[in-house]
């Protein structure tokens, strides 16, 4: 059987994947992204809740989100290619980060204040005064509906929150990630769908391609690990995980769908609203309607995937009762249907919920892995840094003892890859849990 090479070749055709193809297309890679579902973010992607928003504990996450923005809001000149689907859509709506006993806030700020992120400190009646369907009261800690002190009234009234206003959400990540795989082959970029992997091929320490189901082989010096919730299956394939200190897994995740209050326009008028002292996360949603999620608080058990093929999609009534009631103590008007309405999908978890951007022990194998549900906001830096990563390093850089640094190109704040790397240790900075 006839071989085909390319300079690089990335598994995962999600939001991520593409953007690595559109970047490394620019430098003049030749390259083919390989995915084993129909069409380009069929997988986590298409049901990310795609939230755009900078409040992460850590310097280097607050960074990469803050030139997100960007991305986001100049997104028609940054794919300089036409999609006859149209071009997705920024709801900049803003993001509202209740300031909770979690201090999540507080580490945000610090690290707002030393990169100039924009941003508004409301007190409570601010709050109230722009979304008068809150109840500020403070609930914590967060518990589940089944906790005798779930309905006790509360005591103390939160402080008031933090307004991101270049922050939002994307309204159609599927649409997103169309855009890029169309930017990517503008640039020779070539896809190939209901495809897998079944092996990384190497020659002693480096790798050489991959071979396919139907037993193609396919050559190219640069392999990238973009699998989302498959990402620790395919570094087995590689035979690269016994080098990490940080590994991966798959967790189940449920978000859910509810009417907003009546007399509200929260798709118009609402924002993104980080709810801490509750666990849960919410933005507005197509026909007026509320998606909702958790922030993963202790009372929430991780229901961790051994197998990323095999599990329950189906919307349990312990969750989402235990995330609609809590947001119906926020919001006390909020209509509570009778039929459950949500999505189910998994997170490619990391052990600090830190993502890994890096090379690997495989000469030539990189990943971008372990973006634990919340980096899809951070897809096109993520592009650049990886692009710029794999060139330098392809170059003769040694990325492990002197990581490579990138000048981010809207803010100009100096992004280091090595934050992201498999060899550190347990960041304890990281908040382990996730805001869309």
């Amino acid at each position: 059987m006839q071989k085909s090479t390319r300079d690089a070749i990335i598994i995962g055709a999600g939001i991520i994947g593409n953007a690595i193809a559109f970047e490394l297309g620019k430098r003049g890679y030749r390259t083919l992204n390989i995915d084993r579902l129909p069409a380009a973010g069929y997988g986590s992607t298409s049901n990310s809740c795609a939230i755009v928003r900078a409040h992460y504990s850590s310097h280097q996450g607050v960074a990469m989100a803050h030139e997100g923005f960007s991305y986001w809001q100049d997104w028609n000149n940054y794919l300089g290619s036409d999609d006859e689907r149209g071009i997705a859509r920024y709801a900049q709506c803003g993001v509202v980060l209740l300031k909770s006993a979690t201090g999540l806030h507080q580490k945000a700020l610090r690290h707002y204040d030393a990169l100039g992120v924009t941003y508004e400190e409301w007190d409570a009646g601010q709050v109230r005064a722009r979304y008068p369907m809150c109840d500020m009261g403070e609930f914590w800690p967060p518990r589940r509906p089944d906790d005798p002190e779930f309905a006790k009234a509360p005591q103390r009234e939160l402080k008031g929150a933090v307004f991101t206003p270049n922050a939002g959400y994307v309204p159609d990540p599927l649409l997103a990630t169309h855009n890029l795989q169309l930017a990517a082959e503008s640039l020779g970029g070539r896809f190939m769908f209901c495809t897998e992997v079944t092996a990384i091929r190497r020659a002693g320490a480096r790798v050489t391609g991959v071979t396919l189901s139907d037993g193609r082989e396919i050559d190219s010096q640069v392999v990238v690990n973009v699998a989302g919730p498959h990402s620790y299956l395919v570094n087995r394939m590689a035979g690269v995980a016994g080098d990490m200190n940080i590994g991966t897994r798959a967790l189940r995740h449920e978000v859910h769908y509810v009417p907003a209050p009546r007399g509200h326009d929260f798709e118009a008028d609402g924002s993104v609203i980080s709810d801490g002292d509750q666990g849960i996360y919410f933005r507005p949603a197509t026909g007026n309607h509320i998606l909702v999620g958790s922030e993963d608080p202790p009372c929430d058990d991780r229901a961790w995937v051994e197998h990323p093929d095999s599990f329950d999609r189906c919307v349990t009534e312990a969750q989402w009762e235990a995330q609609v009631y809590r947001l119906a103590r926020r919001l006390p008007g909020l209509r509570i249907p009778s039929a459950r309405k949500g999505i189910v999908d998994l997170y490619d978890v990391s052990d600090d919920w830190l993502p890994i951007y890096d090379r690997s022990q495989l000469d030539g194998f990189y990943m971008a892995i372990g973006t634990s549900g919340n980096q899809f906001k951070n897809a096109p830096v993520v592009g650049r840094l990886m692009a710029e990563l794999i060139e330098q390093v392809e170059r003769g850089h040694d990325h492990d003892a002197h990581p490579v640094h990138v000048k981010a190109c809207y803010t100009g704040v100096e992004l280091d890859a090595g934050f992201y790397s498999r060899l550190r240790e347990i960041n304890p900075e990281s908040s382990f849990s996730v805001t869309g």
